[in-house]
């Protein structure tokens, strides 16, 4: 069975306010038609149809997945005259889902619940029931208690404007029927537009059975119009993921100060502070301790490391008991090894720091590779760029750098070498030797401090 799966993301948005598309605002840190296309490409032997038309060109780039297909909506004339666009282009298939752009949270078990509804006598309709269903379509049953049309809140008289289930707008049917069914939809109402709504109405004179699904909860079906809105689904799906989380063995200082913007997992006994923001793919060892207020992206932290307050920590690696921060920011390509520290106001960018090393505070590591029980002191820098190209510095196991040493690379400092404080180094540092690079200190007697005139 193969199916075409619609994508309605040809909305202008101007209720949000936006130069940017609405479909391309950011729900977690991800598209909202992006997520869209992440549910729908995990449906088995299907074909996505986006359909667009406001800045058609900026949609395209920012959306990833394979077998999309695109078409173009230039007028605005509903829903119908959108699918129509879509099944102008698309080739034979056995069912058409219809899905939207500006919904982003549906999931995979609603969408195959609805696709598996459908056979040759039945069309699939996911419905909803809300305790305020202002703005929406209402569902008409007869007495039977069968679906038999959708009536839009403006076209609707007051005794249908009591009704609580409402349409969601997604639907699937046999595409066969779909193609028959779409010319016969005319624009005979308030708005002047071809609803896709009155499909149900054709159903049900074709005598094909109209079935509904409801979705697990109402903000699966839950669309983004304003930002509020979008604010609102925001906090639902990072309540769901910090439950989530509270379930597998995480402490949540407070479930409603966390953002998940990707995914994360979670070994267990860990414990997460307030205002953590996660980003992209991120793994959690076993007992860490993310302290207040820290970013983390796209990295793996393992078992009992501490990350404290204020810290940053960006496509980097860190191993067992391991201790960051805080106010230290790990840029990528840091790999911090067990038992290692990174103190506070200090930046590692594309650094393997050793087993056992220690940069405790006020530093800046780049381009280099500690060994093993290496001691960097109070302002070290490494001077890893010479305004054309990057260079490493190694500093061998249990090097001893001094405080506000300039460790100018290419460089390597031997094993067991100590560094004097306030040395500028500019050549490799051989084993078991301490190295002292400073400008004579001179003392000026009979010195006055010079005094302002009056």
């Amino acid at each position: 069975m193969t199916i075409d799966i619609v994508i309605l993301a040809a909305g202008q948005g101007t209720r949000m306010h936006s130069a940017l598309p609405k479909v391309l605002h950011c729900l977690a840190g991800e598209p909202l038609l992006q997520r869209v296309v992440n549910t729908a490409s995990s449906v088995p032997d299907s074909k996505i149809i986006i359909v667009t038309g406001r800045a058609s060109e900026e949609v395209k780039a920012s959306i990833s997945g394979e077998q999309i297909h695109y078409a173009q909506q230039d007028e605005q004339l509903g829903t119908a005259h959108a699918v129509q666009a879509a099944v102008s282009v698309s080739g034979p298939s056995d069912i058409t889902l219809v899905l939207y752009g500006d919904v982003p949270l549906i999931s995979k078990e609603t969408v195959l619940a609805v696709i598996d509804t459908v056979d040759n006598d039945t069309m699939a309709l996911l419905t909803v029931t809300l305790e305020d269903p202002e703005g929406y379509g209402r569902i008409l049953r007869d007495k039977q208690g069968d679906v038999c049309g959708i009536i839009e809140q403006k076209d609707a008289p007051p005794e249908a404007l009591k009704i609580q289930e409402v349409n969601t707008g997604v639907l699937a049917l046999k595409t066969s029927h779909l193609r028959e069914w779409l010319p016969q939809i005319d624009n005979k109402n308030t708005q002047g537009e071809y609803y896709l709504t009155d499909l149900v109405a054709i159903a049900k004179r074709s005598g094909i059975h109209v079935v509904t699904k409801m979705p697990r909860f109402p903000q699966e079906v839950a669309g983004v119009n304003t930002r509020i809105q979008l604010s609102k689904l925001e906090r639902f799906y990072q309540q769901q993921q910090a439950e989530k989380l509270m379930m597998s063995g995480v402490t949540l200082a407070d479930p409603n100060r966390i953002d998940i913007r990707g995914s994360l997992s979670s070994g267990n006994d860990n414990f997460i502070d307030i205002n953590v923001v996660f980003e992209g793919v991120v793994k959690l060892g076993n007992n860490v301790s993310i302290g207040p207020n820290c970013l983390i992206t796209d990295s793996m932290i393992g078992d009992s490391v501490q990350v404290k307050a204020n810290s940053v920590i960006e496509k980097s690696e860190i191993y067992s008991n391991a201790v960051i921060g805080p106010f230290a920011r790990l840029r990528p390509g840091t790999v911090v090894c067990k038992n290692a520290k990174i103190g506070n106001f200090v930046e590692v960018k594309n650094t393997q720091v050793g087993i056992g090393s220690k940069i405790s505070h006020l530093s800046y590591v780049g381009d280099a590779e500690l060994g093993a029980d290496v001691n960097v002191g109070a302002g070290t820098i490494t001077c890893n760029y010479d305004g054309a190209n990057k260079h490493k510095t190694i500093m061998a196991d249990n090097s001893f750098i001094g405080s506000n040493s300039s460790l100018v690379a290419p460089l390597k400092i031997g094993k067991n070498a100590t560094i004097g404080a306030g040395s500028i180094i500019i050549k490799d540092v051989p084993d078991d030797q301490l190295t002292l690079a400073r400008a004579p200190q001179k003392n000026v007697p009979y010195w006055v401090r010079p005094t302002k005139k009056k």
